[in-house]
């Protein structure tokens, strides 16, 4: 590997997280509910997927038993995009970036029972620094914001949950054939909780099969190929020249990203008070600390927000 490749490895994986920054941005131009939004984007990547052999021939090759497996971890990958959007459509861009940071924490005591790896005190310890920050967020929005920040906590959970199976998993399958698979279970599961979402959560629900207009089928492309399709591909052909710690590293600055883009294109800093800011460099703080202290680096998982 020369530092020609290295310098382009680098570059393309922050590309690649910058791309996945706009993911919030565009949950909150888009009009749609939470529930539509992501039935679109994960049935749109899903039939993308559906046109390349490499994946047919994967799924062929996998036993029943992964089949159910990844189809499972996809249904939590749906609920972890409901809850997401749904806290960006409650809050704004910035609550809902800010909330994915705490998967970090979620994971420290989520992963070592559901990956069976070795669990840490160093990464408690790092999930409890973050705990002042999350007061200073809730207590930097207005109160009207306050359900979108409890429901960005649960998607950061289900980001631990589903990141540590898949971590357990990752290397059964061919990553294209795993994401179609488990992208795909996640839209049918979509479909299936469509009926009961007006009675369960009625800020989320919507008709999935009423076509979007034209300005949000154009940002439902754009959510679905230009930022889950293209960073994918492109993070897979980074890795083969960059270590797994570097590019977690680089993935943890995803949240960075998106609060910059939500103050530069939608103008959010004027919702939000200077404590919501310093909670955010609290947790950001930790997050990017994680890799540095614990040195145990982790494959970024395959689907981000």
């Amino acid at each position: 590997m020369t530092a020609a490749d290295s310098r382009r490895a680098f570059l393309q994986i922050h590309f690649c997280v910058l791309l996945w920054g706009f993911t919030a941005i565009l949950g909150k131009l888009i009009a749609l509910p939470a529930l539509p939004l992501v039935f679109w984007r994960m049935l749109l990547v899903t039939a993308a997927l559906a046109c390349v052999p490499r994946v047919w021939r994967g799924l062929r090759a996998l036993p029943a038993r992964l089949r159910w497996s990844y189809a499972g971890i996809g249904v939590l990958v749906a609920l972890h995009w409901l809850t997401f959007y749904g806290a960006i459509k409650l809050a704004n861009a910035s609550v809902g970036a800010t909330c994915i940071a705490l998967a970090t924490v979620f994971t420290a005591l989520v992963e070592p029972r559901l990956a069976r790896s070795r669990f840490s005190w160093r990464e408690v310890a790092l999930g409890i620094a973050v705990v002042p920050g999350v007061a200073l967020v809730v207590g930097g929005v207005p109160a009207s914001m306050r359900m979108g920040i409890a429901v960005g906590t649960v998607s950061a959970l289900f980001v631990a949950i589903f990141g540590s199976l898949n971590k357990r998993l990752v290397d059964r399958a061919d990553p294209l054939t795993m994401t179609a698979l488990e992208l795909g279970a996640g839209t049918l599961a979509l479909a299936a909780l469509a009926p009961l979402m007006p009675m369960l959560f009625p800020a989320f629900a919507g008709d999935l099969f009423a076509p979007p207009g034209a300005r949000d089928a154009l940002l439902l492309l754009a959510l679905a190929m230009a930022c889950t399709l293209l960073p994918f591909a492109l993070s897979l052909v980074a890795l083969r020249h960059m270590s797994a710690f570097a590019a977690q590293l680089a993935v943890n600055l995803e949240p960075v990203y998106a609060i910059v883009l939500a103050i530069l294109l939608l103008g959010e800093q004027r919702d939000l008070s200077p404590a919501f800011y310093g909670g955010v460099a609290i947790i950001l703080g930790a997050v990017l600390a994680y890799p540095l202290l614990v040195r145990s680096p982790r494959p970024p998982g395959l689907l981000a927000p």
